[in-house]
């Protein structure tokens, strides 16, 4: 498996991270239908299309509000790089990653 982004972001959201009592758990370790997609784990190589996820100091909305932050995170920009080249490509929409795991599962 590949860096996540709780990992990579340190947010301390995931299950049993320091801040998930004060802030509340992040939907994206908990989200598990896209597990293995980009080499993550369930959705942790796929937040940005995650609503309720913690960038920035705050919960942000649904993936069309979070649109703008999440092209200029560091770690939106390191998957987009590590996974452009793979043969299933980078997905950064709902609907392509939905695509994506289609592949991933008829091989």
């Amino acid at each position: 498996m590949k860096q996540n982004c709780w990992e990579f972001k340190k947010c301390g959201r995931e299950p049993g991270g320091e801040k998930e009592k004060q802030l509340g758990p992040c939907p994206v370790p908990g989200y598990t239908a896209m597990d293995g997609l980009h080499g993550g784990k369930n959705s942790g190589r796929a937040c940005w299309a995650i609503a309720g996820s913690l960038c920035g100091g705050k919960v942000q909305g649904d993936e069309e509000q979070k649109r703008k932050v999440c092209w200029e995170c560091e770690f939106f920009k390191l998957v987009k790089k590590e996974e452009e080249t793979t043969s299933l490509g980078f997905s950064h929409t709902r609907l392509g990653m939905d695509r994506t795991v289609q592949k991933m599962r008829a091989r």
